[in-house]
């Protein structure tokens, strides 16, 4: 419902039908994963992908659509192990794919623009004062509800998986279980509030995510890419052109 009012709104002032989507935040810091800390092709296609999707709308809806990509690296940068300034960098060189394709319905979000400052420690004080959950609703939350414990499942996988490659020493995986899950915890409250941010910032946007949704969401699931992996992002993995076309 809400996002039938959201596209009623938009189509009533004769403007491209919004949509945001929480993405792009950065490269991760396994380097068994990504080359390296920087976009590369698999964030060109995701890119180019987003801006189709405008395009296609704008075949049957003359003012077409635009998405805000709310890039939400600095939310919990710190808690997957990239620093702040990776983030701005990554950030810096999306805008350059934007700018560079002619994008132009494609734009970019973040927690300074949200907060008028770059203060990113601050910044995330202010993001778990203010608009973030318990701890003890979360757990509460994902032993009632599929989707938040799929989400969880999820997260915890990748935490694990690049506390694993970059464990040193001998350190046994039960400890790095418990540590990737508190990470996982924490990152799932700083994305849980920066999308209450989101939507106090557009609340007539329609939602996108890159998560899989169940049934009836209030957001819709994309792959960004293709990839039999629902949960794999380009910032998690690399592109192979294996020649094939699909």
């Amino acid at each position: 419902m809400a996002a039938a009012m959201s596209v009623e709104t938009d189509i009533s002032r004769n403007e491209p039908i919004h949509f945001v989507i929480p993405a792009f935040p950065a490269k991760s810091p396994n380097r068994s994963k990504v080359l390296g800390s920087t976009p590369d092709l698999g964030e060109n296609i995701a890119l180019g992908f987003l801006q189709s999707l405008c395009d296609y709308v704008g075949h049957f809806y003359s003012p077409g659509a635009r998405i805000t990509i709310c890039s939400d690296g600095h939310v919990f940068g710190d808690v997957v192990g990239v620093s702040d300034i990776l983030v701005t960098e990554y950030r810096d060189e999306i805008e350059k794919l934007v700018a560079t394709a002619g994008w132009m319905s494609l734009d970019m979000f973040g927690l300074d623009d949200a907060f008028g400052s770059q203060d990113y420690p601050k910044l995330r004080d202010v993001l778990e004062c203010d608009y973030s959950d318990s701890l003890e609703e979360l757990k509460e939350s994902i032993r009632t509800d599929a989707a938040t414990r799929a989400l969880f499942d999820g997260i915890h996988r990748f935490m694990f998986e690049d506390a694993m490659s970059a464990c040193e020493g001998d350190v046994s995986k039960t400890k790095i279980r418990n540590q990737s899950k508190a990470s996982a915890y924490q990152t799932i409250r700083r994305s849980n509030a920066w999308s209450r941010v989101v939507s106090e910032h557009f609340p007539d946007a329609l939602r996108l995510s890159i998560h899989p949704q169940p049934p009836h969401s209030e957001k819709f699931g994309l792959h960004l890419v293709g990839t039999s992996d629902s949960w794999l992002t380009p910032w998690h993995g690399v592109v192979l052109d294996d020649g094939v076309h699909r």
